[in-house]
């Protein structure tokens, strides 16, 4: 007897090829029929023609520690995800050594979120095995973090790595890649990564051929330099020899709206030389990180702490506050492009100021009777630097160009949940591409769809025998409704779950019943199988 029989479905099966009637049969943790299927099984769900599909991957997220405090991933189930990447923007919480353990904790807090209890690993290795004994109900994956990386052999010393630190940052991502890891992920914009060389970038991937690692990076620039910023991570594949994938690909800031499209022509320019490029993006016109993002760059130098030593400075604060106001060559000052008033508070450390969550800062700072850049400073001294944002700074239809292209997939870089007001990203970004990009505006078909969020990111980032409705293939499916499937968290109201999505199936097992978690936790660490070639 067959375990679950899926019943009555349409099934569109990951490839892009147009969906079918038909049902589909489990037996232990795979897929073993696709069809009409007259066989008994012990559990039979008729899905009453709505869609069958390869469970949703989350490409690009921050869950690293999240997954720990809820392992039941409820905000992702119900979104119908299976499976999360984490390690992402050169941001995680591992590789670290004790001496460096505080500053790796308040580097990766606004966006990680912060644990209330001793981290039990000190290498990926061991990351991947507490998460694997946390026994989540979805499966994961992760990069080895340059972030971490570079903290661990450097600290936040703004300056180049020596030959001696780089062979030591290299052999750590190489026992990161034989723990499993898919690859390394770098975020440019973020210090320490923001002070680190295209050379030095390229030396340290020059270790992931050898285990088909990808090379994935949060671009240096975002806004006026989006263009050299494309390029320059381009170059940096191109040197090393790897697979490259930009993560959360944006124009940033009203003048830079439209550059997509050049954008989008150098991954394709990069393409037709033989280069393997792809990217990802959330499909909404605002972004979501921590609010020191903001500063200069040189600011940000020696970690949060001395960032705050910094802010205390009345000649550094004069310096910052002359240098945000106006447009810089080296770096994006958003601010000057998108405006104060584009910069909302989405997660306050302190009680005190927990009222300011949901205002921006040119409303915060005119109750202050302040400077913006005074009441953003004050604000990080208040708080001790721990400010999530969420930043108003796209337009709606460079999202939808990079939502429709090809080469991308759709990921919800979403940041921790222990926030006063997250981004809506995080309880509704997978509903949201089949509401508003599939049903309302067309942009994408419903297999082209289901595709980006499948097939193929199970394919790049080497997930193993998922992300189709194959026999054969490991049983993580979703099911919902095409016709009702709706996202409804928004930034005022960010903590909604979404609606049309009943059943979501991980290794065989039913997790998600007629939209109810079933407590089941069959997730694994998806450890990347690399074919070594050394």
């Amino acid at each position: 007897m067959l375990d679950l029989i899926l019943k009555n479905g349409r099934i569109v099966d990951g490839t892009g090829n147009p969906w079918f009637a038909g049902d589909v049969a489990i037996q232990g943790n795979k897929i073993v029929a696709v069809g009409q299927i007259h066989e008994e099984a012990a559990h039979v769900i008729d899905v009453q023609q709505q869609v069958i599909a390869p469970g949703f991957i989350d490409g690009h997220c921050h869950s690293d520690l999240m997954i720990f405090d809820y392992p039941h991933s409820e905000i992702k189930m119900r979104q119908g995800v299976t499976t999360e990447v984490v390690g992402n923007c050169g941001l995680a919480p591992a590789p670290f050594v004790p001496a460096q353990a505080e500053l790796l904790q308040s580097y990766v807090q606004p966006v990680l979120g912060q644990t209330k209890w001793a981290w039990p690993w000190e290498t990926v290795a061991q990351y991947i095995d507490a998460v694997a004994g946390s026994r989540p109900s979805e499966h994961m994956a992760t990069y080895v973090a340059h972030g971490a990386l570079r903290i661990a052999v450097m600290g936040f010393a703004n300056r180049p790595a020596t030959s001696q630190e780089i062979a030591m940052m290299k052999q750590i991502l190489e026992e990161g890649l034989k723990a499993g890891a898919i690859g390394l992920s770098i975020g440019l914009l973020y210090a320490p990564g923001s002070y680190t060389s295209k050379e030095e970038i390229a030396e340290l991937c020059s270790v992931l051929p050898a285990y088909n690692g990808l090379f994935s990076t949060h671009i240096r620039g975002e806004g006026n330099n989006l263009l050299p910023s494309v390029q320059e991570v381009i170059w940096i594949a191109e040197r090393a020899g790897v697979s490259l994938h930009i993560s959360h690909l944006k124009a940033a800031g009203k003048r830079n709206w439209g550059q997509i499209v050049d954008a989008l022509e150098l991954i394709e320019d990069a393409r037709a030389r033989g280069m393997d490029v792809t990217c990802d993006v959330y499909p909404y016109n605002a972004g979501s990180t921590s609010l020191t993002t903001i500063l200069p760059p040189w600011v940000l130098e020696g970690g949060i702490e001395k960032v705050l030593e910094v802010l205390r400075v009345p000649a550094m604060r004069a310096r910052i506050r002359e240098e945000l106001s106006h447009e810089q060559l080296t770096w994006d000052n958003l601010v000057c492009s998108t405006g104060w008033q584009s910069v909302f508070l989405s997660a306050m450390h302190t009680e005190t100021n927990r009222h300011l969550e949901g205002k921006h800062i040119a409303e915060i700072s005119e109750l202050r009777g302040q400077h913006p850049a005074d009441c953003m400073m004050d604000l990080l001294l208040e708080e001790e630097g721990r400010i999530s944002i969420v930043y108003f700074h796209m337009s709606d239809d460079d999202v939808k160009q990079v939502v429709a292209y090809d080469k991308s997939l759709i990921a919800s870089d979403s940041l921790t949940c222990d926030t006063g007001k997250p981004h809506p990203r995080l309880y509704g970004t997978f509903p949201r591409v089949f509401a508003k990009f599939v049903r309302e505006h067309r942009v994408l078909t419903l297999e082209q769809a289901v595709r980006k969020v499948t097939s193929f990111p199970v394919q790049r980032f080497k997930l193993g025998m998922r992300g189709l409705i194959v026999p054969g293939y490991i049983a993580d499916v979703t099911v919902f409704n095409p016709d009702t499937i709706q996202d409804h968290a928004t930034f005022e109201e960010p903590r909604l779950y979404p609606d049309g999505i009943p059943h979501v199936v991980v290794n065989g097992k039913i997790t998600l019943s007629h939209g109810e978690h079933t407590h089941a936790r069959e997730g694994i660490f998806i450890r990347a199988q690399h074919c070594c070639r050394h």
